[in-house]
């Protein structure tokens, strides 16, 4: 007894917690579209995404010239050397300077550094959109695990209570056939204590209905005060148009749909062409160059425009060759790492390919076992509503005792609860199946 008061005043606290909380009513499109938006794992996919979108950018851009300008302006005073004639005379004077110079180089070759770059970053970011689009797909798999979670919750919960109220109901018929002595008080002290039971078994309930949907309310990233009030949705059972294909066809549709395994496809491109790129260091560059410079200084008379763009600028242009002979095998250490993360993404890749195939298979069995649940607990559901029907009106009669009764109302509330979680169970295995085939579907 002490057990069960201090239950009810530890769920006493919590529900005027939950009380005290905001609820945010949400359909079952309007909860993806929140994790979408607001998941903290999603957002910071779609920030890296844009990391991507610039490296391809900047890979792109490096084939055209690179263009800096310089500019220095400076005053020096002390000694200063002057050639005059055929002598050097030091003066202590002060001299303003201004120096410029423009500078322009182009590589002209570079062992295709430049164009395996812009296709290995292409292909990075190609593959992080899949990684997006992925993502998506296992945020609406979640969501949809949590949302339907909670639905299957609140009608465990509803059971329990109207259990509770058919029990309550049941004690006081109870109570009034001891009082007219046509049942014993063994009877009643036994459903005195089945009430009792219930009492807990709705209060867990309760609890687990409510823990679930902060759970949601975690993945949707509500505010701290927000739990989400869910709207019901059509457990109507059907029949996945994927079930009468053969699991070989349905390996080849989940090759060719899922997004995380085109992901790996492309990292795997993208890396080779970085072991090319790498590899490019062992061959010779040629760079193309123009140097534009000139300078004014205070020690000539004439003008500043006459100095800088008449009597002092030079220009050069010419190409730089650089071969490569020892470099501290630096280079070499650069063509192995990238040969292992290629290599790397190879397994990866052919890891992911294995476990598709086993997740199909788990979730067309699994899938296929959930109509035959379905099927079943139907059947063992009206099967107890009758038993407890007829039970019910046995023992009102004196008939039957109160074991019988009670192990008929058990297999009624137990059937309830079967069919219920089998409806939920085959709705999601259905979602299941097609996230597995990588053809869900986020609107």
């Amino acid at each position: 007894m002490k057990k069960i008061l201090f239950t009810y005043l530890i769920f006493g606290l919590f529900v005027g917690e939950i009380k005290a909380q905001d609820t945010l009513r949400l359909t079952f499109q309007e909860a993806v579209e929140i994790g979408l938006r607001q998941n903290l794992n999603y957002r910071t996919l779609n920030n890296q995404q844009e990391v991507l979108k610039i490296e391809n950018q900047a890979a792109r851009m490096g084939h055209l010239p690179r263009l800096n300008a310089s500019n220095s302006f400076f005053r020096q005073s002390g000694q200063q050397y002057q050639q005059v004639e055929d002598q050097l005379i030091v003066t202590n004077l002060t001299n303003n300077s201004i120096s410029s110079s423009v500078n322009m180089t182009m590589p002209v070759f570079n062992g295709g550094r430049r164009i395996n770059m812009t296709r290995a970053t292409g292909f990075f970011k190609e593959a992080g959109e899949n990684e997006m689009e992925r993502a998506a797909q296992e945020m609406m798999f979640t969501v949809s695990q949590q949302y339907l979670q909670v639905l299957l919750d609140e009608e465990l919960y509803r059971i329990a209570q109207e259990n509770l109220a058919n029990q309550k109901k049941l004690l006081e018929q109870i109570d009034g056939f001891v009082e007219a002595g046509l049942r014993t008080l063994s009877d009643q002290y036994n459903q005195q204590s089945e009430v009792a039971r219930l009492e807990t078994v709705a209060l867990n309930a309760k609890i687990q209905w409510e823990t679930d949907a902060w759970t949601l309310a975690e993945t949707l990233q509500l505010d701290s005060n927000t739990i989400p009030k869910l709207e019901g949705i059509s457990l109507t059972p059907s029949r996945s148009e994927y079930l009468s294909m053969p699991l070989e066809e349905l390996y080849d549709l989940s090759i060719g749909q899922r997004k995380d395994f085109k992901q790996q496809q492309l990292l795997e491109a993208g890396n080779k062409k970085m072991l090319t790129v790498a590899r490019s260091v062992y061959y010779p560059q040629i760079n193309a160059f123009f140097n534009y410079n000139t300078f004014y200084t205070s020690f000539d008379d004439r003008r500043i425009n006459e100095q800088l763009f008449q009597i002092y600028p030079q220009r050069t242009l010419g190409l730089s060759l650089t071969i490569p002979i020892f470099n501290n095998f630096e280079n070499r250490l650069s063509v192995t790492r990238s040969k292992v993360e290629y290599q790397n993404q190879q397994l990866e890749k052919s890891a992911l390919e294995r476990r598709i195939s086993q997740e199909v298979k788990l979730a067309y069995e699994n899938y296929k076992a959930s109509i035959k649940r379905e099927e079943a607990t139907k059947l063992q559901l009206t099967a107890a509503e009758e038993a407890q029907v007829a039970i019910s009106e046995r023992f009102r009669l004196g008939v039957s005792n109160f074991v019988d009764l009670s192990q008929a109302n058990q297999q009624l509330v137990t059937g309830q609860s079967d069919y219920a979680q089998s409806l939920y169970t085959l709705y999601f295995q259905e979602i299941i199946l097609k996230y597995a085939l990588g053809v869900l579907e986020v609107n």
